[in-house]
C-alpha cells in the first residue's frame, strides 16, 4: 500500500533530520558505517510500511532510532565471530543507553562526534572524508554534496562509496582517536563541521533556505572540540565563526520563510548572547594563537565586524576588504575572492569591485555558483546598468536549486525598472 502524500512527507523529513544521530548511533554496535547506513535505511523503509497505516509515532526520532538499533543487534548475533560475546552482552546492546557524561576527561562519549572522527580517518583522501561525512553526519544527498563541493554529482558518489569500502576494509575503529593522531585529523573534522554548518545555514535545495537542525549539530560539535582542545587557536576561530553566523538566523528570513539579505536584516534580532559567546571564542582563538590567525578565526573576525556595526553601512567594510585579502592569501578560494569583491563594493565602490568580479567569470568553479552573477548583478544595478543586472539575476535563479532563493532573486529582476 502506498502511503499518503502527507504521512510520506513526514517520514522524508524525519528521517532526513534523524538519519545522522541513527547511523551514528548504530555505528556504534556495528563498527561499520556502511552497514550503519543500510541499517538506517532498513529503519526508513519499515516507517514507510507502518507508519501510514498506524501514525507518526510521538517520538519518530526515538522510533527509528529503536528500529535501526535491533535489526543491528540482530545482525550482529548472527555474525559467528560475536557469538561467545552476544552470550554475554548481547541483551544489554538493546537496553542499555551510553552514559551521558565520558567516565575519562580525555574521551568523547558523543556517537556524532565519533562518527565526525572516524570518517576523518587518514587512510581516506580529504574529499573524501568531507563526502562521507557529509553523507552521514548531516544527512546530505549526493546532489547536495556535489552542490557544496563545486564538483559534478557522480564524482561525489564515487567518493562515498568508495570511501565507506576503504573504512570497512582497513577495518577503521568508530571512536575518538587519542593524542597525535587526534591533531592530524583535527584540519578535516573542522572543515566537515563547517560545511554541515553552511548546508544548514543556507540550504543548496529545497523549499527552505535554513536546516536549523544541521546549524546546531554543527555548533553543538564546535563547542565540545572547543572545551576538548583548549589550546586550539582554530578550534575556538571555528566555534567563535559559527556563533555569530548562528545569531543572525532568525533575522535571515521573513514570517514567511522569504530571505532577506543582510543589509535589509532587522539587527535588534540577532542573538546578543551568540553574538557575547562568539565574542569571547574569538578572544580565545587570539588568545591561543602562536601567530598569524588561521582561516577560521580571520573568518570569524570578519563575522565580528558584522557583529559590532549597528547598521548595514555603519559596517567597517574597509577592515572586512582587509580580511579577505589575508584570508585569500592563507586559503586561496575563488569564493573568497568573491566575497573579497562584495566587501571591497562597499569600502571603495561597486566599480572597482566589478573588475574583480569579472576577473572571476572564467574560474571553472564558479560556473555554476549562482552567486557569481547575483553579486555582479547587484554590482551592475548600483551602476545604473539595469538591462545587464537583469540579465544576471535571471542567470542566477536558473542556478539555484533553493526555491526561497529563486524567488527572492526572480523578486530583484521584478523590482529592476524598465527600460
Amino acid at each position: 500500500m502506498e502511503p499518503q502524500p502527507t504521512a510520506a512527507h513526514a517520514i522524508e523529513t524525519v528521517f532526513r533530520l534523524e538519519s545522522p544521530r541513527v547511523v551514528a548511533g548504530v555505528a556504534r554496535i556495528v563498527r561499520d558505517v556502511g552497514i550503519a547506513e543500510e541499517l538506517a535505511q532498513d529503519a526508513l523503509v519499515a516507517a514507510l510500511e507502518r507508519w501510514p497505516r498506524d501514525g507518526v509515532p510521538h517520538n519518530p526520532g526515538a522510533w527509528l532510532m529503536a528500529t535501526a538499533r535491533h535489526r543491528a543487534v540482530d545482525l550482529v548475533r548472527r555474525r559467528e565471530t560475536y557469538a561467545r560475546k552476544l552470550t554475554e552482552i548481547g541483551r544489554d546492546l538493546e537496553t542499555v543507553a551510553p552514559p551521558e557524561e565520558p567516565a575519562d576527561p580525555d574521551d568523547i562519549d558523543d556517537d556524532l562526534l565519533r562518527l565526525v572522527f572516524t570518517t576523518c580517518h587518514p587512510v581516506l583522501s580529504p574529499e573524501a572524508r568531507t563526502a562521507l561525512t557529509l553523507r552521514l553526519l548531516g544527512g546530505l544527498t549526493t546532489a547536495e554534496i556535489a552542490r557544496a563541493y563545486l564538483v559534478p554529482e557522480p564524482t561525489i558518489a564515487q567518493r562515498i562509496v568508495r570511501a565507506k569500502r576503504t573504512l570497512a576494509t582497513r577495518n577503521v575503529a568508530f571512536e575518538v582517536p587519542y593524542g597525535p593522531d587526534r591533531e592530524a585529523r583535527l584540519g578535516s573534522v573542522l572543515d566537515v563541521i563547517y560545511l554541515i554548518f553552511n548546508e544548514g545555514y543556507a540550504a543548496t535545495a529545497g523549499d527552505d533556505l535554513l536546516r536549523p537542525g544541521l546549524c546546531e549539530d554543527a555548533l553543538r560539535l564546535a563547542r565540545v572540540l572547543s572545551s576538548l582542545m583548549p589550546k586550539e587557536p582554530e578550534v575556538h576561530g571555528l566555534t567563535a565563526l559559527l556563533e555569530f553566523q548562528a545569531a543572525r538566523t532568525a533575522a535571515r528570513t521573513g514570517p514567511d520563510g522569504t530571505p532577506v539579505l543582510l543589509k535589509d536584516q532587522n539587527r535588534r534580532r540577532w542573538n546578543r548572547m551568540l553574538i557575547a559567546r562568539g565574542i569571547r571564542a574569538l578572544a580565545r582563538a587570539d588568545a591561543t594563537s602562536p601567530g598569524a590567525p588561521g582561516p577560521y578565526a580571520l573568518q570569524a573576525a570578519i563575522a565580528a565586524c558584522h557583529a559590532h556595526a549597528y547598521s548595514y553601512e555603519e559596517t567597517d567594510w574597509r577592515t572586512i576588504a582587509t580580511l579577505y585579502g589575508l584570508l585569500a592569501a592563507r586559503s586561496p578560494s575563488p569564493v573568497v575572492e568573491l566575497n573579497r569583491a562584495v566587501a571591497v563594493s562597499m569600502a571603495d565602490g561597486p566599480a572597482k569591485a566589478l573588475e574583480l568580479v569579472e576577473a572571476l567569470a572564467a574560474e571553472p568553479t564558479l560556473r555554476d555558483y549562482h552567486l557569481l552573477p547575483s553579486v555582479r548583478g547587484d554590482l551592475l544595478t548600483r551602476l545604473g546598468r539595469t538591462a545587464e543586472a537583469r540579465e544576471e539575476f535571471t542567470r542566477a535563479a536558473t542556478l539555484t536549486r533553493n526555491e526561497r532563493e529563486r524567488q527572492m532573486l526572480l523578486g530583484r529582476v521584478d523590482s529592476l525598472p524598465a527600460q
